[in-house]
């Protein structure tokens, strides 16, 4: 086991991380990557299902949240979504665009991970796995760590790419926040991004015969929308649209979700009530718009459990509303357990954005998601991780 002292330390063996450690390597540079996890790259493994969605061609400054969402221009200006997707055409791995600029392996997001921990053998990095950071003092014009192996290490720069608290159950920690406070650098408030929201108990009731629907969507709060699927859960609701909305989303606000948006709704049953003397039962005309246990669900909550004929105009008018203007106050989220990144981090006004170094902490660098600078779901976060990476593996 080598120990002593490296030009570049990097703590975390991620997107992030993994990347800055190939470049720093490439320029030479002694650098030696540092992760608790027994296995390089495991947000990556199970991202996409599977197949990684490893970045988006409609990436802008636009798709991410922070304080200071512009912060992230100059990196994602220097290394682009071209430049990642060049460099996975290198590696040999194929991959297809899904809808909304979002790309994905062909095969498997392990073939990410392999050709991140190439990169880094080719260009004589050293990684160690299982093994933590116990402490971190500045010496000198570097740093000193104590690893939990009992190894004393010293180096130059120090990149921390520990990532956020999302999925605990893989081993995320609030590590890099900490070591930020440390060395005087704030950090911003965080919270569970991208994660499904919940349901008080009334409401959880009223859906739980939902679980399982899927539709796609129009969900919004205040002057923020997005149009994708929603899908029910025991909990409350997930989907694609909900993830994105509850980077936005506080407790106490309101949601609204249009179920069948572009369809006017109350004009469809009006004209299925004047066919064939209204005999159709409502929620039979209903479940020709919306998923037909959604239309049960809705004509039962309305009180139109019978034929179209015997209901009233005010009535559809109401199941009009249920589906296209449906608003409610979530109690919460299923927090940091299932949340896929977290919102907050290290502020980025005492970070260089064009190297992502602490301005006051000369070698000290923080890149990817435990910065400020949180994205979309859609590959977003990943981009962020790559051009972070990259221009931190530049300068270390």
């Amino acid at each position: 086991m080598k120990t002593g002292s490296w030009d570049v330390v990097v703590v975390g063996a991620g997107a992030a991380g993994m990347l800055c450690a190939a470049e720093a390597g490439r320029r030479g540079r002694a650098v030696l990557v540092v992760d608790h996890a027994r296995a390089p790259g495991e947000k990556i493994r199970i991202s996409g299902g599977g197949r990684c969605n490893f970045t988006n061609t409609g990436t802008t400054v636009a798709n991410f949240l922070g304080e200071n969402p512009r912060f992230a221009a100059s990196a994602l200006g220097r290394f682009t979504v071209q430049d990642f997707v060049r460099r996975v055409d290198r590696a040999g791995i194929a991959w297809h665009e899904k809808t909304l600029g979002q790309l994905f392996c062909d095969d498997s997001a392990r073939q990410i991970v392999r050709m991140l921990t190439d990169a880094m053998r080719e260009a004589g990095v050293s990684l160690r796995l299982g093994t933590g950071v116990e402490a971190v003092a500045r010496e000198g014009d570097g740093f000193a760590l104590t690893l939990s192996d009992g190894t004393a290490v010293r180096c130059a720069s120090l990149v921390v790419a520990t990532g956020g608290k999302s999925i605990p159950k893989m081993g995320a920690t609030g590590w890099g926040y900490d070591l930020a406070r440390q060395f005087g650098l704030r950090v911003t408030e965080t919270r569970p991004a991208l994660v499904p929201l919940t349901f008080e108990a009334g409401l959880l009731e009223q859906t739980t015969p939902l679980a399982g629907v899927a539709v796609d969507a129009v969900v919004s709060t205040g002057k923020t929308r997005f149009e994708e699927a929603v899908l029910f859960t025991h909990r409350g609701l997930s989907g694609p649209a909900i993830l994105q909305i509850s980077s936005y989303w506080r407790e106490g606000e309101a949601i609204t979700v249009r179920m069948a948006p572009g369809v006017p709704v109350l004009e469809r049953l009006k004209a299925a009530k004047a066919e064939n003397g209204g005999k159709q039962a409502v929620r039979t005309a209903l479940g020709h718009i919306v998923p037909r246990r959604l239309a049960e669900v809705l004509t039962a909550r309305e009180g139109a459990d019978g034929k179209l004929a015997e209901v009233g105009d005010r009535v559809l008018a109401r199941l009009d509303a249920a589906v296209n203007a449906w608003t409610f106050k979530p109690v919460g989220s299923e927090g940091y357990r299932t949340a896929e990144v977290t919102l907050g981090g290290v502020a980025t006004d005492p970070l260089d954005q064009q190297t992502m170094a602490a301005k006051s902490v000369p070698g000290l660098y923080f890149i990817g998601e435990v910065v400020d600078i949180t994205g979309w779901l859609g590959g977003y976060n990943f981009q962020w991780a790559w051009s972070s990476g990259w221009v931190a593996g530049q300068a270390v």
